[in-house]
């Protein structure tokens, strides 16, 4: 396929068929590093939450809990504000690390929720992120005009999970967990449909840094998706 240059020449564009090759290159990706990047997750939420040192380490050390959140904070900040000075090789060291960072704090939910209600919810988790990335990826539909109610929402659940720490409140945490799923199914499907933008759009010495960040989008929507439905529906041991 070719175009009208100004001087009366061609210049070639991607033909529909390579522009496929390199949506579908990069969805592999972003969905494989994605994929990783939970195993290595429940994989080390799985180790943490088995020893009972390493938990009241982590449970009963404020501090360290601090310390490991503010490490996710820094880690994401980082790649979403700097992906572009990154390497690829750095990004993914960042994104693997942070695997492992949140699966540290996640080793909490296992030792609070029964692990038949954990494994239940991922199930549930899953499919409902499968269905929203697949809408999001398939759909003609524009979905940017959700960016802003989006946004909004994310920051008002934030806002809230800050105020919910303070106030042990049932019914508070119930409408939190259910606005909380609402915008990150929202959230879902909205980075799945970017991420074919940020496929054509991206050059090619930047697409291994880019698949990465997307990869994180998705990852931290699964993540944030799958914990406010286990408010909604886990069970806590009768024990603790």
């Amino acid at each position: 396929m070719t175009g009208s240059g100004y001087s009366g020449g061609t210049i070639p564009l991607p033909s529909a068929g390579t522009l496929e090759q390199r949506v579908g290159a990069f969805l592999r990706g972003v969905y494989g590093w994605m994929a990783l990047g939970l195993g290595i997750t429940a994989i080390t939420a799985s180790v943490v939450a088995s020893s009972p040192a390493l938990m009241r380490a982590i449970v009963l050390n404020p501090l360290g809990m601090l310390l490991l959140v503010g490490a996710q904070l820094g880690v994401v900040w980082t790649m979403g504000a700097r992906i572009d000075r990154l390497s690829a090789s750095t990004a993914s060291a960042l994104f693997l690390g942070y695997s492992v960072l949140t699966g540290l704090t996640l080793s909490v939910v296992l030792w609070t929720y029964t692990r038949a209600s954990v494994g239940s919810t991922f199930l549930v988790s899953a499919g409902m992120f499968g269905a929203l990335a697949l809408y999001g990826t398939m759909t003609r539909r524009n979905l940017s005009a959700w960016a802003q109610f989006l946004f909004m929402g994310l920051i008002g659940v934030v806002l809230a999970s800050l105020v919910g720490l303070f106030i042990q409140s049932d019914g508070f945490q119930f409408v939190l967990a259910f606005c909380g799923v609402i915008v990150f199914a929202g959230l879902t499907a909205y980075d799945a449909q970017t991420l074919k933008a940020m496929a054509i759009q991206t050059p090619d010495e930047s697409i291994g840094q880019v698949t990465i960040l997307g990869a994180l989008r998705l990852y931290l929507d699964f993540i944030n998706l799958f914990l406010m439905l286990l408010r909604l529906f886990g069970d806590r041991p009768s024990r603790r």
